[in-house]
């Protein structure tokens, strides 16, 4: 039985954002691909991973000039030969490729325009879907990024763009700029969102909630913890220090938390990481978790998450446990005397019903 034959989960499609683009509800990264780095897989394995997550009905890939020094990019390159039409495939660019070349890093437009013309080349097509804005520098005015984005969708080299790891409020400028001046907006959003980092939820979430940005959630399974498999020993990627760092923003504390979903796993049937990704699914808005894969076997259990469904009261009891401080002005503001003050004493009889992330305290989401 091959890895085409063994896959039995099959996905459903979502809209990237404002844009018609129909992608799979979950998308596949291919950071681990090209075996650069400690923890990446060989090229056989790589397309085996590829060719299940095709089978499924996936159609959404991502990946980076960066990722194992451009070797991902060739990878998927020579995996799309055959069915390139088939596929949103998306790049990205910012983070420095060549050590001693300030202007290989940057938003800039000059390292926007050689970046995407060495993808196109290592990915061996004409165009490319999406191109991911890697992260902020903050040396390039917005108004360059937006500008020399508009101009390659209108050069026909790349079809949407898109924004990872940006601030909120520099996001909302962006766009709001490029629908004033009739340029290209940004259709998705990626960021690292999972049940042990909901911080994204102060105002990435909501800002992308309003531009009906597409929200690309990496790190899915909080670099392997979600999986459980760490509380029993494992090591990862991610040391224990730099976990305890990153993953520190909730009521419960992260063992807890992992516990909580391997509990609720075990009552309803299927594994921990399953859960992670179904809660994410079920997240209010457009929001399309990235997985990462280093076989099909891997590959095929996080696919199996879109057969999973997580009733009311898991949910809830999830989105209790994991509650993150949302800080001013967010917790002044769902104070019921301000929730009076600001919406009249009988807002509760207000049949709101817009998907709106500050409603008042006790509303319906």
């Amino acid at each position: 039985m091959n890895a085409r034959q063994e896959v039995e989960a099959s996905v459903r499609y979502r809209l990237l954002g404002r844009s018609g683009v129909r992608v799979s509800e979950l998308a596949l990264g291919t950071m681990t691909f090209g075996e650069k780095m400690s923890w990446g897989v060989d090229e056989r394995t790589s397309r085996l991973i590829l060719d299940a997550f095709a089978e499924a009905g996936g159609n959404f890939l991502d990946t980076a000039n960066i990722y194992a020094e451009g070797n991902a990019e060739r990878v998927l390159g020579d995996f799309l030969r055959s069915e390139r039409g088939r596929f949103v495939v998306g790049t990205k660019y910012t983070l420095q490729t060549r050590a001693g070349d300030l202007n290989s890093a940057g938003n800039h437009r000059k390292n926007m325009v050689q970046s995407v013309e060495a993808s196109l080349r290592s990915v061996g097509t004409d165009y490319l879907d999406v191109l991911w804005v890697h992260t902020r520098e903050t040396w390039t005015p917005v108004v360059e990024v937006m500008r020399g984005l508009d101009d390659l969708v209108r050069s026909g080299k790349v079809l949407y763009v898109g924004v990872s790891d940006w601030p909120a409020w520099e996001v909302a400028q962006a766009n709001t700029m490029a629908e004033l001046r009739g340029w290209t907006p940004f259709v998705g959003l990626q960021s690292r969102y999972n049940l042990l980092e909901r911080t994204p939820e102060r105002e990435l979430v909501p800002m992308a909630g309003a531009f009906d940005l597409a929200v690309v959630a990496w790190g899915p399974l909080a670099e392997g913890r979600l999986t459980s498999k760490y509380l029993h020993g494992a090591r990862g990627r991610l040391g224990d220090d730099e976990a305890k760092e990153i993953f520190h923003h909730s009521r419960t504390g992260p063992d807890e938390t992992v516990r909580l979903v391997a509990k609720i796993a075990a009552d309803i049937g299927c594994t921990a990481a399953q859960v992670a990704i179904a809660w994410l699914s079920a997240r209010r808005g457009n929001v399309i978790p990235l997985l990462g894969a280093t076989s099909v076997t891997q590959l095929q259990e996080n696919l199996a998450s879109v057969d999973v469904s997580l009733d009311a009261n898991q949910l809830r009891v999830l989105d209790e446990a994991t509650a993150p401080s949302l800080g001013f002005p967010h917790d002044l503001l769902r104070r019921s005397n301000v929730t009076e003050g600001t919406y009249g004493d009988q807002w509760h009889l207000v049949d709101d019903r817009r998907t709106t992330h500050h409603a008042p305290e006790g509303a319906e989401p």
